[in-house]
């Protein structure tokens, strides 16, 4: 049973569609992932930093355009609740990036069985 033309280029259509969003999407989650990335070596090294420093020593925090003095341990904290919030959206992106490369492989599957069949 063959498919009419209309049909086949419709269908065609839509899978390419879906494939170039899925390309697109991954494109973005792939550079959001690399910015995840920066963000979590950065909190490990501004970690290491505060480590090295002596308990005593003032540390202050940037709160719009101007500095507040506050204690290292309190910096550590907010980092460590930083660090496990990039952890978490890393985790996110890389499901997601998973089932965008999953979608993608499967519409240029599809589009290739079109044409085995069309042809």
């Amino acid at each position: 049973m063959a498919i009419p033309n209309e049909k086949l280029q419709a269908l065609l259509e839509e899978i390419q569609a879906k494939a170039q969003f899925s390309s697109q999407q991954l494109g973005i989650v792939r550079t959001q992932l690399a910015s995840q990335a920066r963000k979590k070596r950065m909190l490990e090294l501004s970690a290491k930093e505060l480590d090295a420093l002596p308990g005593a020593t003032p540390v202050y925090n940037g709160v719009g355009k101007m500095f507040v003095g506050t204690s290292t341990q309190d910096v550590k904290k907010e980092q460590t609740r930083e660090a496990e919030a990039v952890v978490k959206e890393i985790e996110n992106l890389k499901k997601k990036e998973n089932y965008l490369e999953t979608t993608l492989k499967n519409s240029q599957e599809h589009v290739d069985a079109l044409f085995k069949r069309a042809g």
